[in-house]
């Protein structure tokens, strides 16, 4: 005859939910199933699923085993002696150490019948350890601020996994007669590939290295903006330098000369990072500056871009055509190579001949043949450009166009069947014009080859877990570009911030003018308009300029007035 349910023996916590009607005898076999086979706890279980909440399996177990209950809001997660037991045990275990007296340590556990936790940090802190629990939800959270908060400091090193990270300078490993017993001391190492693994954790775009007189600072770049992410002692500043020279392949020997060099980073079979870093002496010794290139940002698909829907339209039908230029224009780092690498993606087919020249190659894509500039040897886009042209191209990539010589060579090949792709540093789309005039292209062969013109920056999106509603003057929407007629339905939202995001604000999206050259322009720039009349022209036929483009960002609730004000001009 077949068990009854009510022969089934229950323990511990999973008994204290039945005998309290949380949970039916059936539910919690089932459920207790479930977590072994995803290898969580129940309570992990029960929580992240929303069958119970954290706060009555807490509340409940704290009665049934006289477990002090505490609310973890009421706690600083910087005062945490987190540095006390090894992330490997927080996490296999789910137990956060809240303070320390004496010879005791007290440790938050959402499950007061995990023995094992307290046994083991024990053993491994040689303190003695107290329970006090807590709720799940909130244990969750406050783990991975804790850890996040503690990650780069130099106390923190005990994964194993920081010695075994296989990292090269790029296409070859560093020459072993380059090391010195400082740049292989274990705790830089480990301090090193630290630093290089939170900074893609977080998911930044550079990593500043700066040493002053008395301290020695290490900066992010997120979003587009600097913060401090760490400050280790100002003496240990040259054998932290030297190890990513050494990395990098650099002379570490020289310290008067800017140096380039460029770090891989394997982080899996799959995924591959690379760090473009540079050097430069500075007073107190050289500021290292490492570009995090990672070739999954070229992935993220046109439609996250940010474009809006008729400019999709018009980047989509530019780069569709047989022959012709495509210029993207912005400052560094406003995402001009996602931009064009998310375009080359689409027409990235067999039955098409692809060709590069980047200075230096950020993002490597299989099927589009990339060449590095290299000046020194003689490789510069002017000579890349040519022998493409010996190749039989259908599209060709410029990193940019920085010269008269590489201008013209890119003009001719747009005239003459090729697709030219390339980016120019300027503030718009029609200024681009102005610049290639200045350059010494002349304006019939301007209009003869250029397609389109797009001019973009980033932008800060607003976070969606807690961005609020904005309260402004009328005067102020109105002197930002509102129209009038529209403040009665406006909604603006502001940034707040919260555990999900960096101030209120996480990730970014694009903001675009593109402009295509239309007959009337072609027309005007015959006739040696400016870059003003050009500007009043685009507008006529309803192309959003930068500043109008992103004051629709804020209508969709993307972004913030404070923003748009920042990136783009009044």
């Amino acid at each position: 005859m077949a068990t009854a349910t009510s022969d089934i023996q229950f323990g511990g916590l999973t008994k204290c939910l039945i005998q309290n009607g949380v949970l039916s005898e059936g539910d919690a076999q089932k459920h207790a199933d479930d977590a072994k086979k995803k290898k969580i706890s129940l309570v992990s279980y029960l929580v992240s699923n929303n069958i119970v909440e954290s706060k009555t399996i807490a509340s409940l177990a704290s009665v049934e085993f006289g477990v002090p209950f505490f609310d973890l809001n009421a706690i600083d997660g910087h005062s945490l002696p987190i540095k006390m037991v090894s992330e490997k045990l927080i996490r296999q275990h789910h137990a956060l150490p809240l303070f320390k007296r004496g010879n005791r340590l007290y440790i938050a556990v959402s499950d007061p019948t995990n023995f094992q936790a307290l046994d083991e940090i024990k053993f491994h802190t040689r303190h003695n350890t107290e329970t006090i629990l807590v709720e799940e939800n909130k244990l969750v959270t406050l783990i991975e601020t804790s850890l996040e908060a503690a990650d780069t400091s130099m106390t923190d090193l005990l994964d194993e996994d920081l010695d075994n990270l296989e990292i090269s300078s790029g296409d070859e490993p560093p020459a072993q007669d380059e090391t010195d017993s400082d740049v292989d001391d274990a705790p830089i190492v480990r301090f090193v590939n630290k630093i290089l693994l939170d900074s893609i954790k977080k998911g930044v775009s550079d990593i500043h290295l700066e040493p002053y007189e008395k301290t020695f600072r290490i900066r992010f770049r997120g979003d587009g903006i600097l913060y401090e992410a760490a400050s280790p002692p100002s003496n240990i500043s040259h054998r932290i330098i030297s190890r990513i020279k050494v990395m990098s392949k650099m002379d570490i020997a020289e310290r008067r000369v800017p140096q380039d060099g460029r770090i891989k980073m394997q982080l899996s079979k799959n995924r591959a990072i690379d760090f473009r870093v540079s050097t430069c002496p500075t007073l107190f010794g050289e500021k290292v500056v490492l570009r995090i290139l990672d070739p999954s940002s070229a992935q993220i698909g046109i439609e996250k871009l940010g474009f809006e829907p008729d400019q999709q339209e018009l980047f989509l039908h530019a780069i569709h055509r047989p022959y012709g230029m495509v210029l993207v224009t912005g400052p560094t780092g406003s995402g001009k190579t996602v931009s064009l690498y998310t375009g080359l993606n689409i027409l990235n087919k067999v039955e098409r001949n692809i060709s590069t020249a980047e200075d230096p190659v950020e993002i490597t894509v299989e099927g589009i043949n990339q060449v590095n500039m290299n000046v020194k040897a003689g490789l510069t886009f002017a000579a890349a450009l040519k022998a493409f042209l010996r190749q039989d191209p259908d599209i060709i990539m410029v990193g940019e166009i920085r010269d008269l010589e590489t201008a013209s060579i890119a003009v001719k090949a747009a005239q003459t069947g090729h697709l030219v792709l390339s980016t120019l540093h300027t503030n718009d789309a029609p200024q681009t014009i102005n610049r290639l005039m200045q350059m010494g292209i002349e304006p019939f062969n301007i209009v003869s080859a250029v397609n389109l013109i797009m001019a973009q920056r980033l932008g800060r999106r607003l976070c969606e877990h807690c961005k609020k509603e904005a309260d402004f003057p009328d005067k102020t929407y109105i002197d930002a570009g509102f129209k009038e007629e529209e403040l009665a339905t406006l909604k603006v939202y502001g940034p707040v911030g919260c555990d999900h995001c960096n101030e209120g604000y996480k990730g970014r999206v694009g903001i675009y003018q593109v402009m295509p050259i239309s007959e009337k322009m072609r027309a005007l720039i015959l006739n040696g308009g400016n870059a003003m009349q050009m500007a009043e022209l685009s507008k006529s036929e309803g192309i959003n300029d930068l500043r109008a483009s992103g004051l629709e960002k804020i209508r969709q609730g993307i972004t913030s007035l404070e923003e748009i004000d920042r990136i783009t001009e009044e």
